[in-house]
């Protein structure tokens, strides 16, 4: 397993980290970010989704619906941005169907991850996104 790392110093550099985060993106479709609250996991999957064609209305994070469907405008394909803060057990990720999300081949970016890690696929990619002292972040990618 290799672990890459991106370093975010600022709002400005948004673009460019989901750039480069796009650019290492292989084939798999389910990507856990964790990291604690405010540590910014919505805003990069919001560039994440502008990078991958995403109009520009990126909604925010799914608090309260739990899942927001959007489709790329590049390629039209589905990406499902996941907020399970909320579940409180896997009964509850279950009878909102994860496991369909999962296996439709779609692109499942998924915050808050540590919530349903019993039942997550085994190929998913684990990305942690830690603020630093000096207040940049680092999103650390393991494959």
């Amino acid at each position: 397993m290799s672990v890459k790392n991106i370093t975010i110093s600022s709002v400005e550099d948004l673009p460019r980290a989901a750039k480069e985060f796009a650019a290492l993106m292989d084939d798999r479709t389910v990507y856990a970010f964790s990291g604690e609250m405010g540590a910014g996991k919505t805003t990069f999957i919001g560039a994440l989704c502008k990078e991958l064609g995403v109009e520009d209305d990126f909604a925010g994070s799914p608090t309260f619906s739990i899942i927001n469907e959007y489709r790329s405008d590049t390629t039209a394909e589905l990406i499902y941005h996941f907020d399970l803060y909320r579940i409180e057990s896997i009964d509850e990720a279950f009878d909102i169907g994860v496991e369909d999300y999962f296996d439709s081949g779609a692109l499942c970016l998924l915050e808050w991850p540590e919530r349903i890690a019993d039942i997550l696929p085994n190929d998913t990619v684990d990305v942690r996104i830690t603020v630093n002292d000096d207040g940049s972040r680092t999103i650390s990618i393991d494959n």
